[in-house]
């Protein structure tokens, strides 16, 4: 208990149950931090956090737009109003539309790629400047995937985003390295969220070709991913930056 004690934390998309942002939230309020969860569904984010204060933790809810920076501001502002400071930022919030290329419509791809990609450009920069000028540091967690690394059919867009993620992350991570302030992607493979659900039954020819690729057999879950966020959180992970942590079961061991 208490690897987070007196942090002040934002998660984005942290409404779905089962869902990578709401295991994260989870597991930040258990080792100390205060909160913030935020999503455009306000009421599954709420119900979130209450669960979280009704077990002894510390959790607000936000309604986010996470493709809104007029809802960047509003959010980054609440948060700094209300503690002063934000040391860790997960920028989770995400949307899959699988299709193969020829099914792919033009705005499938600019909805994940503004969803995935454009949104974690407004929250990491209104990161950066909030932990600047409080100069004590901080972690800033990317969700990416492991089709950020390797084709996998049917996620040309979301791959796009991800890719991009994961190298506007390294950048990021030089830029603020001087100012102790740590970003990191985190890659999943399939993990078992709503998300993954609704990609799988939307584009349910290639599920068994795809577990298929995962030398341990099976999906992982939510807290498998949560608990690496928690570690890169951390003061235990305060020499790591620019890196790219891949929770998947083996899949990019192949």
């Amino acid at each position: 208990m208490g690897r987070l004690s007196g942090k002040i934390a934002l998660v984005t998309g942290g409404a779905s149950v089962p869902g990578l942002g709401s295991a994260t939230a989870i597991r930040f309020a258990e080792e100390g931090a205060v909160v913030y969860l935020t999503d455009r569904d306000a009421e599954g984010a709420e119900k979130v956090a209450a669960d979280i204060r009704a077990s002894g933790g510390q959790a607000h809810a936000l309604a986010h737009d996470v493709t809104s920076e007029a809802d960047w501001d509003r959010v980054m502002a609440a948060v700094i109003g209300g503690h002063g400071r934000l040391d860790v930022l997960v920028n989770n919030a995400g949307i899959a539309v699988l299709r193969m290329i020829e099914d792919f419509t033009t705005e499938d791809w600019n909805l994940q790629i503004n969803v995935n990609l454009n949104s974690v450009f407004y929250g990491t920069k209104r990161a950066v400047v909030a932990m600047r000028k409080v100069g004590q540091g901080g972690s800033i967690i990317n969700i990416s995937s492991v089709a950020g690394i390797a084709g996998v059919p049917a996620c040309g867009a979301y791959a796009a985003a991800k890719g991009g993620l994961r190298i506007f992350s390294k950048t990021i991570a030089m830029e603020t390295a001087k100012d102790k302030i740590r970003v990191n992607t985190v890659h999943p493979g399939m993990i078992l969220t709503n998300m993954q659900g609704v990609a799988l039954e939307d584009n349910a020819d290639n599920y068994d070709a795809t577990l298929a690729l995962v030398p341990m057999g099976y999906m992982g879950e939510p807290l498998d991913i949560a608990n690496m966020n928690l570690f890169l959180a951390s003061d235990e992970a305060r020499y790591i930056t620019g890196a790219e942590m891949v929770v998947d079961g083996g899949m990019m061991a192949h």
